[in-house]
């Protein structure tokens, strides 16, 4: 997938250890939605910023050790297949059977290296493909929504299993050319995983909410009413369409985005969610962009 000029396209991995005390979430992108340098290019309107000179691997690790990368990287670092990507040191890639992450990245503000490897393997693959506005310009394909992961990482020292998630989204636009917030979540229920998304347009609200069985079936379902759950400390506003939520942890705190865990009961089930918040015209703010180089340098 080559996104157009402008555009991005990314693959997104999250999981938690079976016995909760352990998180990562992998992020591949091309054409990084939340690179300041990408930002600043298209701003110039200088001719249609390349996606593939704005290229990322985002390792975030949750739990005793906590650790957070993500290196932009030009064109000349990344290397495509049709089931192979690298981009530095680090690549996924796909055999069939499962996905292979192997992780060689430093982080950023502190310079720790996150270097191992992550195996993902899916109950099943769905193949639909969902426009998320109503023009088409921007896609999302939960790819495996029902899967495992076998983490082993050597720095910092780590071995741990659990239920994951694998999807992508690709766009032709920049994400708030067409979007002011969302808000995206998941959880493991009986037999399947759970997804809300909750998005407020430039031109509309969208609301879904799905069912993924681990045999490879989906169903729609009636969501609960919204519920804004207390912002955080960068006042970020976060909301999720569940009964009785209330925030666990939260795992990123940023001026425009927040990752969080939040307890909930979800289709009738007390559950755990994987839950994003994401405010794009904090992003565009200038202050915000002047900011994000110390957490997103590039090589």
């Amino acid at each position: 997938m080559t996104p157009a000029g402008g555009g991005y396209a990314w693959w997104y991995v999250d999981a938690l250890s079976d016995d909760g005390a352990f998180g990562i979430t992998l992020i591949a992108f091309l054409g990084s939605v939340f690179s300041p340098y990408y930002a600043w290019k298209r701003r110039a309107g200088r001719g249609e910023a390349d996606p593939l000179q704005h290229c990322a691997l985002n390792v975030a690790l949750y739990g005793k050790a906590r650790r957070w990368a993500m290196t932009e990287r030009r064109s000349g670092a990344v290397r495509r297949g049709a089931d192979f990507l690298a981009i530095g040191p680090s690549s996924l890639a796909w055999d069939g059977s499962a996905l292979t992450v192997l992780i060689d990245e430093v982080g950023a503000p502190l310079p720790r290296r996150v270097r191992g490897s992550v195996r993902l393997y899916p109950s099943a693959i769905e193949t639909r493909v969902l426009a998320l506005d109503s023009a088409g310009r921007h896609r999302w394909q939960p790819i495996a929504p029902c899967a495992r992961v076998e983490v082993a990482l050597d720095r910092p020292g780590m071995a741990w299993s659990g239920p994951a998630y694998f999807d992508s989204n690709d766009g032709d636009r920049p994400l708030e050319a067409d979007f002011v917030r969302w808000n995206w979540g998941r959880a493991r229920v009986p037999g399947g995983t759970a997804v809300l998304y909750d998005v407020e347009r430039r031109d509309g609200p969208l609301s879904l909410a799905m069912r993924y069985d681990d045999a490879g079936g989906v169903t729609d379902f009636d969501p609960a009413a919204a519920v804004a759950l207390p912002a955080t400390m960068w006042r970020v506003p976060r909301k999720i369409s569940a009964v009785a939520p209330a925030v666990v942890d939260t795992l990123e705190d940023t001026p425009f985005y927040a990752r969080s865990l939040v307890a909930a009961e979800v289709i009738g089930q007390r559950v755990t969610v994987m839950h994003e918040s994401l405010a794009m015209n904090r992003f565009a703010a200038t202050w915000v962009q002047a900011m994000l180089p110390f957490r997103m340098p590039r090589v």
